[in-house]
């Protein structure tokens, strides 16, 4: 169990952070953010792979990986988008 959580946390540090990297431009989030985004879309994708049937295979499971990276990229993207507007006094516009 505890094995599992911080495989999670670490697997989703990781690939939090190479969606950060594909996803193009400047996202203004927290690296904990970022973190989030990505042990949820490891999560998730995990999910999605077993569904397909493509969970767990012999050898390096790149499937399941690139769901969960895709899933990382989006999350990313809507996380930046979502707290874009935080931290700006009231009144001001983003030009």
């Amino acid at each position: 169990m505890i094995g599992t959580i911080l495989w999670a946390i670490i697997g989703g540090a990781v690939i939090g952070v190479l969606a950060r990297l594909i996803l193009p431009g400047r996202q203004n989030i927290s690296v904990v953010a970022t973190v989030v985004v990505g042990i949820i879309a490891a999560l998730i994708g995990g999910l999605i792979a077993t569904w397909l049937g493509v969970g767990r295979t012999n050898g390096v499971d790149w499937i399941r990986h690139a769901i969960q990276i895709v899933l990382a990229v989006i999350g990313v993207y809507i996380t930046a988008r979502v707290t874009s507007g935080r931290g700006r006094p009231a009144g001001t516009a983003r030009m």
